[in-house]
């Protein structure tokens, strides 16, 4: 397999071009509550931020928000251990005192990744599943805006054309997440490249069966507003405001 040439510089170009909002309503204030006041994205304690070298590099340029991430535990030590030399695993100073623009690939796309088929198609976006019971959006993905999921796939495939190891990767990740949902009896939701909602049926021929995304199950607190709402309560937490109309994320 042939090694990564993406630079720094590369990165830079896909910034530019990769800075749409996932929704008009900030999913950080859903889950914040539920997570001592701060987005399961925004901490290494749910979530920790792998990076190729090149990226780095440029954010180092750019900006002190990020800094080498220091395993404090026996899991984050293996998945330090067994990232390819090529990757890094990164921290940043926490959502207060977030940069937009100097976000990386992994919290513009997060928790979605690109989802690719067993013919090695590059068909749409699914999500980590390890973040169902925590992560709101994953419970609501009807909300995801059209234009964050152009940007993405977009971003991906520049990427993949410059790194065929980061293709690689999101294709084990796929087929993992096949066996798994497959083992589980659950399909697979992809929000689709071209527009549209797709199932993947487990134990079929990995297809995408078109669908209403409402037919997506949710997860944990998300289950309902019910649900979310004595979720909080017992979490002592505070329920986020209604956005005003009109409103978009930062």
């Amino acid at each position: 397999m042939s090694k990564p040439r993406i630079t720094p510089q590369d990165f830079a170009k896909l910034y530019r071009g990769y800075d749409a909002n996932l929704a008009k309503v900030d999913c950080g204030r859903k889950c914040a509550p539920l997570n001592n006041g701060q987005p399961v994205c925004c901490t290494t304690d749910n979530a920790i931020p792998v990076v190729e070298r090149a990226e780095f590099e440029l954010l180092q340029s750019r900006t002190d928000l990020w800094f080498r991430y220091k395993p404090n535990d026996a899991a984050a030590r293996k998945i330090v251990k067994d990232l390819p030399r090529s990757s890094c695993a990164v921290e940043c100073k926490g959502a207060a005192f977030c940069e937009r623009d100097n976000r990386t690939i992994a919290c513009r796309s997060f928790p979605f990744y690109p989802y690719i088929t067993r013919d090695g198609d590059f068909v749409g976006l699914t999500y980590y599943w390890v973040f169902e019971d925590r992560c709101w959006i994953i419970s609501n993905m009807q909300v995801v805006e059209r234009s964050f999921v152009d940007q993405m796939i977009a971003t991906f495939e520049r990427i993949f054309k410059l790194d065929e190891n980061e293709f690689e990767t999101m294709k084990d990740h796929s087929a993992s997440m096949r066996r798994v949902f497959s083992r589980q009896n659950k399909f697979i939701p992809v929000i689709g490249r071209d527009g549209g909602y797709f199932k993947v049926m487990p134990h079929s021929d990995g297809s995408l069966k078109p669908c209403d995304p409402d037919s997506f199950r949710r997860f944990g607190p998300y289950r309902s507003e019910a649900a979310y709402i004595r979720a909080v309560k017992e979490a002592g937490g505070t329920l986020p405001p209604a956005p005003k109309k009109g409103y978009l994320a930062p």
